[in-house]
């Protein structure tokens, strides 16, 4: 009942900067959090950051903290994730997910997921 597509996942130059965004349609009623996941090859997915849908609450992973910046437009149903000195262990596909509960970091907590968009950051 709930489809998220992400965009914005290009090639960068680490150092760089990248803003992927996540698009939700459907019953969005139904999401308390939203988060970002990312998958590495050979890796296991990996929480990025979360943030809640109705009253902004954020965290992040301390791989990522200082770096990237979640935010949303709930007027656009949109969740962002701004990265900024981006690094070659960066690279990764990335993942919008969405939760009817309360900031969990578990992926297996995460209800509805986006198909992906791949971050690639090159020396």
């Amino acid at each position: 009942q709930v489809q998220l597509v992400e965009s914005g996942g290009e090639l960068v130059q680490a150092g760089g900067s990248l803003r992927l965004s996540c698009a939700a349609s459907g019953r969005t009623g139904l999401i308390y959090t939203m988060g970002w996941f990312r998958q590495a090859p050979g890796k296991e997915r990996e929480f990025v950051a979360l943030i809640s849908w109705n009253y902004g609450t954020k965290e992040y992973a301390d791989s990522v903290q200082g770096r990237f910046t979640i935010s949303r437009d709930n007027a656009k149903n949109t969740v962002y994730l701004q990265m900024n000195s981006l690094k070659p262990e960066d690279t990764a596909v990335y993942y919008c997910a969405a939760t009817r509960s309360r900031l969990p970091r578990r992926l297996n907590e995460y209800n509805y997921w986006g198909q992906g968009t791949q971050v690639t950051v090159s020396d």
